[in-house]
């Protein structure tokens, strides 16, 4: 498989892409000292490479209404390929699901929903993820406050990064690219949270009141 390699220049096209993805290519040109014509080539490559995924806007869930958070984790009752699919399937046509882990230890997955107050929550608990075929328990986490939440992966503008191509990303267009180092994306728990298994509404009421 063909290794390629970033330079310093593209890392700093990245890193100020990942700040402000609404730059002008005149505007990013200027940010990397670059001339438009080669920093326009450089941007369409990295497309193409599939490093830059998409471009998306940021919304502020709380002016939205979206104010809480919960981790929940998932336990199949067999960790069989068909049930593996079929929930991967349920999540995904699930909004409120933010993030879908396959994790290792004692749930097998775990989720980061928003929702808009506590019976959003119960309903799409008891509603929507109890309902999906081979799960056998649910625990959910809620979040007290946000402390820290960063969309910029952290990228070492000092060094060059190599990458290995692949194709996986069909739905986009281009192909995926894969750091020959990588940095586990974690999604923990908040230290303190309210914490309940496959909830009655009491409970859920209880929890919201803590």
């Amino acid at each position: 498989m063909t290794v390629m390699t970033l330079d310093r220049i593209d890392i700093k096209i990245l890193n100020e892409l990942q700040q402000n993805a609404s730059l002008t290519n005149v505007e990013l040109a200027t940010r990397v000292s670059l001339s438009p014509s080669p920093c326009l080539a450089r941007v369409r490559n990295l497309e193409k490479l599939g490093v830059i995924d998409r471009r998306i806007a940021v919304l502020d869930a709380s002016v939205l209404g979206l104010g809480l958070t919960a981790f929940i984790q998932v336990r199949l009752e067999k960790q069989v390929q068909n049930s593996l699919d079929n929930f991967t399937r349920a999540i995904d046509r699930l909004g409120q699901v933010m993030e879908c882990y396959l994790m290792t230890g004692d749930s097998d997955y775990l989720l980061r929903v928003m929702a808009s107050d506590i019976e959003d929550l119960e309903d799409l608990i008891v509603n929507k993820l109890s309902r999906i075929p081979g799960v056998s328990s649910i625990k959910s986490n809620l979040a007290l406050k946000k402390i820290s939440h960063k969309t910029v992966l952290p990228i070492d503008a000092t060094r060059p990064v190599q990458i290995r191509p692949c194709q996986s990303t069909a739905r986009h267009g281009g192909r995926a690219a894969k750091a020959t180092y990588e940095i586990p994306e974690l999604a923990a728990s908040p230290e303190h949270g309210v914490t309940f298994g496959l909830p009655r509404t009491d409970e859920l009421a209880g929890a919201g009141a803590s």
